[in-house]
């Protein structure tokens, strides 16, 4: 199936909502206002539950389909928070929080999933449970995993859940997905290089810092080229130097370096720590300094499972007509935590030719709204399909129902219902009073 017809009707609706978000910019866990209005929406959709507070400001709507003769549970998420960037578009709707402003689309995000809600409150089409899970902090406070540690997987009995994040580059509405490691693990590391300042004229009395911290900065770079595996996806990036002096004629005391280390796999993650600490050691102890290392371990590599992958792309390519193998990136995201507690996959869909997410310009492209939409609903329909009758009324009734083959009698001439059937057709007949 296409897009659904529902959410082309919808999104006039869906995309004023997006654009309130957007006006309004809420960072980390401070989502009071988002969350609000989440929980407020989903009430009025007819949920038939609707849980705040967990992960501080997290929401989670459940929908029980028509029928539950499968048992099944799925979790579909969005997230919820903006970044501390000072908007430059110049929208009609930019932010009116100065220094903050959803620069990443997960006003999108939000948006469309609340849409998804909508629809599936309405039709309730499906035989299961799904569970909307609305996110405070991806960006950087690992909000996921403070909904995750709350208990809410076990608390609501989720078996899969799927995420989606929008993508500048890709065409509006395109899909784009692959299986295994997908989103890198984000380390995080700051040095304090200590050595002896002094004058700079007299370089021979003093153990410098900057000396120590500049070879450092080159020597970091070999856990890339001569320990890790050459077919290993890795990053080293030291992105600030600071010295403790900016004068002309001082060397100075220390030197601070901070940077990020992105890995895939917990075996590349594990050696990049081990070698970082012992580089950054024995490099400074060689001009008599020393090294303090702060290591922040961040978030795990994001990891698709293969089951849920291949159904979201069958899902992806039934709304849009194919499904792209997307790129590994070296970013971060937090739905790993949910990836590691349960079985699920995360999707990328096109934003278009837009600016870059994180940058001052970015605004997420309403036009995406239905395929995204139609997606999630899609998932819920098509992993829970609703029950036929003959699902409810061996649910109801287990053991008076049986399924029974008939075969073509050897008398053609036989007056019987069996030569009204086709040889091998199965159908459901009663069986009571009969014996197993």
């Amino acid at each position: 199936m296409p897009i659904k017809n529902r959410f082309a009707e919808m999104q006039t609706e869906i995309t004023a909502w997006r654009r309130d978000l957007h006006e309004h910019p809420e960072i980390l866990f401070d989502t009071h206002r988002t969350a609000g209005i989440v929980a407020e929406k989903l009430t009025a959709f007819g949920c038939d539950t609707v849980e705040t507070g967990i992960g501080r400001t997290g929401v989670v709507g459940v929908i029980r389909g028509k029928s539950n003769t499968s048992g099944k549970v799925i979790g579909l998420r969005a997230d919820m928070d903006a970044l501390p960037i000072l908007e430059t578009t110049g929208l009609d709707y930019a932010s009116k929080t100065p220094g903050a402003m959803h620069a990443c689309g997960h006003d999108g995000h939000t948006a469309m999933l609340l849409g998804a809600a909508k629809y599936l409150s309405e039709t309730r089409n499906f035989d299961g449970t799904v569970v909307v899970i609305f996110q405070p902090a991806e960006e950087g406070g690992a909000g996921g995993k403070e909904m995750c540690d709350d208990g809410m997987m076990e608390k609501f009995g989720i078996q899969e859940v799927y995420g989606m994040h929008n993508w500048p580059g890709m065409p509006t509405g395109a899909f784009a997905i692959r299986s295994g490691p997908f989103f890198a693990a984000t380390d995080q590391f700051d040095v304090t290089v200590v050595g002896q300042g002094g004058h700079a004229a007299m370089p021979n009395t003093v153990a410098d810092p900057t000396i120590a911290a500049a070879q450092l900065v080159l020597a970091l770079q070999t856990i890339v080229s001569r320990n890790a595996d050459p077919v290993e996806q890795i990053v080293v990036s030291v992105t600030s130097f600071v010295t403790a002096s900016t004068a002309f004629n001082v060397i100075p005391p220390s030197v601070n370096l901070r940077g990020t280390i992105r890995t895939m796999t917990k075996a590349t993650r594990e050696l990049a720590e081990k070698r970082f600490k012992q580089i950054a050691t024995s490099t400074c102890a060689a001009f008599d300094c020393r090294a303090d290392i702060t290591w922040i371990r961040g978030y795990p590599s994001m990891v698709n499972s293969v089951d849920q992958t291949e159904f979201a792309v069958e899902v992806a390519t039934a709304v849009a007509g194919k499904c792209d193998l997307a790129e590994v990136t070296m970013g971060g995201e937090d739905f790993a935590y949910m990836l590691e507690e349960r079985p699920g996959a995360y999707i990328l869909v096109g934003n278009g030719d837009s600016a870059k997410v994180h940058t001052p310009d970015y605004n997420f492209n309403d036009e995406a709204i239905p395929a995204g939409c139609s997606w999630w609903a899609e998932i819920v329909e098509r992993r829970m399909p609703a029950a036929t009758l003959s699902d409810r009324r061996t649910a109801r009734h287990p053991g008076r129902w049986r399924r029974i083959r008939l075969f073509r009698p050897s008398n053609p001439g036989s007056a019987s219902i069996h030569s009204k059937r086709r040889a091998g057709e199965r159908y459901f007949a009663r069986a009571a009073g009969s014996r197993d």
